[in-house]
């Protein structure tokens, strides 16, 4: 399936598709409260103000939504980093990307779009790191493996909401070609 790949800065171009695919990725865990529609609705909106936010959509050959990805440029005093508790001051003397979502409808699970998102929406950026932040326990760790495979590397946990599992933060260079060892 090939999908045509959609960049966006303005959080009001993108809020009405973005929601829908959401639902439609989330679906299994919407009865959560942290994984609820209303509350996925006030976290983009919050999200699309912050700087640097930026948004890749799929869609499929009706223009339907399958998949997305979004984050935002975070600050070393930002509450992203300041959640884990103690992060590497090399991973936060910079600007970092926070990937806060990212995911793809169940037909396009397991085909490398969920990957071709990620790398598109990192395609365009400058800064030098990007993290994101996984249910270790989601996919009985399945998902957590994929990142790894991607050159993530997990460098502490978070729990940005008491409604929310604990997370595994993690984090790796924005460059493909600069993985290797985080040190």
């Amino acid at each position: 399936m090939t999908a045509r790949l959609c960049h966006f800065t303005d959080i009001e171009q993108v809020i009405a598709p973005l929601i829908a695919v959401y639902a439609q990725v989330r679906e299994p865990l919407l009865h959560l409260p942290n994984y609820a529609v209303p509350t996925f609705a006030e976290r983009i909106q919050r999200h699309g103000t912050e700087p640097g936010f930026q948004a890749v959509l799929a869609f499929d050959s009706e223009d339907l939504p399958v998949g997305y990805a979004y984050g935002n440029t975070v600050e070393s005093d930002d509450r992203w980093w300041t959640r884990m508790g103690e992060v590497d001051a090399g991973f936060t003397r910079s600007p970092a990307f926070a990937l806060k979502e990212i995911g793809v409808t169940v037909p396009h699970r397991g085909t490398g779009l969920a990957r071709h998102i990620h790398d598109e929406l990192l395609a365009r950026r400058s800064e030098a790191y990007v993290s994101l932040m996984v249910n270790a326990a989601a996919g009985d760790g399945k998902v957590q493996r994929v990142y790894e495979s991607w050159g993530y590397q997990v460098i502490g946990t978070s729990q940005p909401s008491p409604e929310s599992p604990l997370l595994a933060a993690m984090i790796r260079p924005i460059v493909a070609a600069a993985e290797g060892p985080i040190r």
